[in-house]
C-alpha cells in the first residue's frame, strides 16, 4: 500500500514538473523579458501552498494554476507579471497566506492583481453570486485599475470550462450559463476572439450535448468536400498574390459549432442550408514603408480581379476598427463552384490583435507604435456607470451587458467627427454620448438634415445634429428612449436629483405655512400632516405638494387639532391594520418555512424527475420558452419552492443560471402520454390548391392532433405559415415533421419558438 502511494506521489510530481517545463518553454518563445527566476519562484511557492490538495477530477490542484498560467502566456500573450499572478491566483483564497505575504515575496503589482482576483472570486463569479451587484461593481473597478485582473479571470474560467466534465449536471449548467451570459461577452469586448469562441462552444457542448455532437459529426463528414472547394478557390488567388511579392499565408477557417447552431435557430434552417460554414483568411507580413491598410486593399483588388464580388457584404474594419480593436477587411465573392465565399484580409499584427485581443495591442503600444485604443474609452464608460449609487442587482448586470456584447454603428457629428454606438441606439443616446449636459437639454435631433424625435433609432453613416433648449430637463419616459448604459445611468441620476430638489422646495412651502399659522414645525406635526394626506414618507409628501398633486387647505390648524376621538379612532384603525398584518406575516412565515423545507427536500445531486403525475404540483412549464417533454431543459427553484422548467437555450434561463446558480437543477423527463403541451411549427412551400387541406388532414387523421391556431400567408406563388398544435413530446413533433415533409410542395417544416 505504501509503495503504491509513493508511486502515485512520484507520478504526480512528474506530471506537475512536465506542465511547468511546458510553461517555461512557451514563455521563452515569447518576446517578453526573460524573468524565469521570478516565475519559478512563484511556481514553487504556489506548489508548496497547494501541496496535497486535489481537484474534483483527482489531479493535483497546482495543475489548475499552471494551466491558467499557460493560457495567460500562450493564448493571451501576457508577460511574467501576469504569469506569476496566474500561478498565485488561488493562494490567498484557499490557503493561510495573505496578500501581505504575496507583496513581501513578489512585489506590490503582483500582490494587487492577486488581491483583485481574490476579491472577485466570491462575487458575481462565486458560489453566492445571486443578485450581488456590489461584487460586480468591485470587479469592474478593479478591472479599470488593472485589466490583467479580468484577463486572468477569463483564463481561469476557460480552464474550468475545459475540465467541466468532472462536475454534476446541475453545476455544469450553472457554470455554462454564466459563461455564456458574462464571460464570453467580456472576452468578446476585450478582443479575445479565439477564447470567446471556445467559451461559447464549450458552454454549448455541455448544455446541448446531442446537438453539439450532431453538428461536429456533420462538419467532419463534409471536411473533405470543403478542402476540395478551398483548393479550387485558392489556386488562382495564389498566382495573383505572388505577383504582389507579399509574404502571406492563406487558410480556410471553419465556422464555430455554436455559431452554426445559433444561425440554424435564428434562420430556422437545417445544417445543410448554412452556406458560410467556412471563410478564407489571408494573413500577410507588413512591408517597410507601406501602410498595412494599403496592402489590404491591394489584396482586395487582386481577388476581385478574379472573382465576382457581392457589394452589400464588404466590411471595412481597416479604416475604422471595431471598439475591441479588431481590424480586417471582409468581402464576399462568388467562388468557382457557384457558392459565396467570405474572405478576411489582415496583416500579421491585425491577426494577432484579433486572436489575442488588447494584450497584443499593449505589445505594440509598448513599442510606441500604437496610440490609445478604444478599450480606454470603454473602461471610462464602465467607470461612469459605476457612479450610479444603488442599482438593482440584475438590472445593473443587464446595463453593463448592454455595453459588452453588441453590434456597433458609426454616426457622424455635423463637423464630421465619428461616434461609435451600439446597434439600436437612438438620437437621445447620441446626445448623451456627446456630453451629459447636451443629453439633459435635448429636445430633438436632425438626422441627415431631417427633424426626428428623441426616440429615433440611428443607423451607420447617419449625420446627427442635436437640438437643445435651456428650459429642457430629463423626463421619466426618456428611460424608454435609450439603449446605452451611459444614457440610462445619467437620466436616472438626473431624475433623482430633480425629485430631491422638488421635495426640498415642497418642504419650504410647508414650513412657511406652519410659520404663517404660528405652529411648531416639529417632526411629529409634519408626519401627522403627511399621514392625513396618505403619505408614509415625508419626502413623498413634500414632492407631491411641490408638483401640485396635493393642494393644501387654507388652514392646517384644524387638521392638526382634530378631536381626540377622531385621532383615537385613527390610531385604533391603524393598530387593527398592524395586527392584521402581523397575522398575515405569521401565516406567510409558516408558508415560507414549508416552502423552505420543500426546497431542501430536493436532491440537487440527481436529475429532477419531470413526471406526468407531478405536473402543476411539483413543477410548472416556463411560459417564456414553453419546453415540452424531450427538450433539453433545466429546472429553477422559484421563491415559492416550485420548480419552473425552462429550455436550456432560453435567454431567461441563461440569466437565471448566471445569477441564481444555486437554484438550478438538472432535469429528466419521464414518459408523457396523457398530458399535451403546446408546440409551434413553421411551414413553407409552393402555393398550390389543396396544400392547406392536406396539412390539416395529416395532423388530424394520422396523428389525432388538436390544432389550436393556424395562420398561413400566400404571396407570389409561395406560402408560409405557423401551426400551433398540442403534442405529448418531442418525438410527436419529429414524426409530424417527417410526415409533412413528404407532402408535395412543402419545402420546409420545423419547430420554432412561440
Amino acid at each position: 500500500m505504501k509503495d503504491a502511494q509513493e508511486n502515485i506521489l512520484v507520478t504526480d510530481e512528474q506530471l506537475i514538473q512536465d506542465e511547468f517545463d511546458k510553461l517555461i518553454k512557451e514563455y521563452l518563445n515569447t518576446n517578453h523579458r526573460r524573468k524565469v527566476e521570478l516565475i519559478t519562484k512563484a511556481f514553487n511557492f504556489a506548489n508548496q501552498a497547494h501541496t496535497g490538495v486535489k481537484r474534483r477530477s483527482g489531479e493535483p490542484y497546482i495543475m489548475h494554476p499552471l494551466a491558467v498560467a499557460r493560457i495567460v502566456c500562450n493564448e493571451m500573450g501576457l508577460g511574467s507579471t501576469s504569469i506569476c499572478s496566474a500561478l498565485l491566483h488561488d493562494v490567498v483564497e484557499d490557503t493561510e497566506y495573505t496578500v501581505e505575504d504575496i507583496e513581501n515575496m513578489f512585489g506590490k503589482k503582483i500582490a494587487q492583481i492577486v488581491d483583485g482576483l481574490t476579491k472577485i472570486s466570491g462575487g458575481i463569479f462565486g458560489e453566492q453570486a445571486s443578485a450581488q451587484a456590489e461584487n460586480f461593481r468591485k470587479l469592474l473597478l478593479t478591472m479599470s485599475d488593472d485589466i490583467r485582473v479580468i484577463l486572468i479571470k477569463i483564463a481561469d474560467r476557460l480552464h474550468n470550462m475545459r475540465t467541466l466534465g468532472s462536475l454534476r449536471p446541475a453545476k455544469q449548467y450553472k457554470i455554462a450559463g454564466e459563461t455564456q451570459y458574462l464571460y464570453a461577452p467580456l472576452a468578446h469586448r476585450l478582443g479575445l476572439f479565439t477564447i470567446k469562441t471556445e467559451l461559447e462552444d464549450l458552454s454549448f457542448k455541455y448544455e446541448h450535448p446531442q446537438e453539439y455532437e450532431s453538428i461536429s459529426t456533420k462538419l467532419q463528414a463534409t471536411e473533405e468536400l470543403r478542402n476540395t472547394v478551398f483548393e479550387k478557390f485558392a489556386g488562382p488567388v495564389h498566382e495573383r498574390l505572388e505577383k504582389l511579392e507579399l509574404s502571406y499565408e492563406m487558410r480556410a477557417r471553419v465556422k464555430p459549432i455554436y455559431s452554426i447552431w445559433n444561425k440554424m435557430q435564428t434562420k430556422g434552417v437545417p445544417f445543410e442550408d448554412i452556406y458560410d460554414i467556412y471563410a478564407v483568411r489571408i494573413i500577410f507580413d507588413s512591408k517597410p514603408g507601406i501602410d498595412d491598410k494599403n496592402l489590404c486593399w491591394d489584396v482586395y483588388s487582386a481577388i476581385t480581379d478574379i472573382y465576382r464580388i457581392r457589394p452589400d457584404r464588404i466590411r471595412d474594419w481597416v479604416s475604422r476598427p471595431k471598439a475591441n480593436g479588431y481590424q480586417a477587411l471582409h468581402l464576399t465573392v462568388m467562388g468557382p463552384d457557384g457558392q459565396w465565399v467570405e474572405i478576411q484580409i489582415r496583416s500579421r499584427k491585425m491577426d494577432e490583435i484579433a486572436e489575442k485581443g488588447f494584450a497584443a495591442h499593449w505589445k505594440y503600444k509598448g513599442n510606441n507604435i500604437e496610440e490609445d485604443t478604444e478599450l480606454d474609452k470603454w473602461l471610462k464608460t464602465i467607470t461612469e456607470i459605476l457612479e450610479n449609487p444603488d442599482p438593482n442587482a440584475l438590472d445593473f448586470l443587464d446595463t453593463i451587458k448592454l455595453n459588452l456584447f453588441t453590434a456597433e454603428i458609426f454616426v457622424f457629428t455635423p463637423k464630421g467627427d465619428i461616434k461609435t454606438l451600439p446597434q439600436g441606439a437612438t438620437a437621445l443616446d447620441f446626445a448623451y454620448a456627446l456630453h451629459t449636459n447636451i443629453g439633459n437639454k435635448c429636445i430633438g435631433a436632425k438626422v441627415n438634415h431631417r427633424l426626428v424625435p428623441l426616440s429615433h433609432r440611428l443607423t451607420s453613416g447617419d449625420q446627427v445634429e442635436i437640438l437643445t433648449s435651456r428650459s429642457q430637463s430629463p423626463q421619466i419616459e426618456w428611460i424608454n428612449f435609450v439603449t446605452t448604459a451611459k444614457a440610462r445611468t445619467k437620466i436616472d441620476g438626473a431624475l433623482k436629483k430633480m425629485r430631491k430638489e422638488a421635495a426640498r422646495v415642497g418642504e419650504e412651502k410647508i414650513l412657511k405655512i406652519f410659520e404663517k399659522e404660528e405652529l411648531e414645525p416639529t417632526v411629529n406635526n409634519i408626519d401627522k400632516l403627511a399621514q392625513y394626506f396618505g403619505f408614509a414618507r415625508r419626502e413623498d409628501f413634500f414632492y407631491s405638494v411641490e408638483k401640485g398633486d396635493t393642494p393644501l387647505p387654507d388652514s392646517i390648524k384644524k387638521l392638526l387639532k382634530e378631536k381626540t376621538d377622531n385621532v383615537l379612532f385613527k390610531y385604533v384603525k391603524q393598530a387593527l391594520r398592524v395586527a392584521s398584518k402581523n397575522d398575515k406575516d405569521l401565516t406567510k412565515q409558516k408558508v415560507e418555512t414549508q416552502e423552505e423545507k420543500r426546497k431542501q427536500a430536493i436532491d440537487k445531486t440527481k436529475p429532477y424527475l419531470l413526471s406526468e403525475l407531478g405536473y402543476d404540483q411539483n413543477y410548472v412549464i416556463a411560459q417564456c420558452c414553453k419546453p415540452i417533454p424531450g427538450d433539453d431543459s433545466i429546472g429553477f427553484i422559484n421563491d415559492d419552492g416550485k420548480v419552473v422548467v425552462h429550455k436550456r437555450a432560453c435567454p431567461i434561463a441563461t440569466r437565471l443560471k448566471s445569477s441564481f446558480g444555486e437554484r438550478i437543477l438538472s432535469t429528466e423527463w419521464s414518459n408523457h402520454k396523457n398530458l399535451s403541451f403546446e408546440a409551434t411549427l413553421e411551414v413553407k412551400g409552393i402555393d398550390a390548391l389543396g396544400v392547406l387541406n392536406t396539412i390539416t388532414q395529416v395532423l388530424s387523421k394520422d396523428f389525432n392532433v388538436n390544432i389550436q391556431h393556424l395562420m398561413v400567408d400566400a404571396k407570389d406563388g409561395v406560402f408560409e405559415g405557423k401551426l400551433k398544435i398540442k403534442v405529448h413530446d418531442v418525438e410527436d413533433v419529429q414524426r409530424i415533421c417527417v410526415n409533412l415533409s413528404k407532402v408535395k410542395n412543402i419545402k420546409f417544416i420545423g419547430r420554432v419558438a412561440d
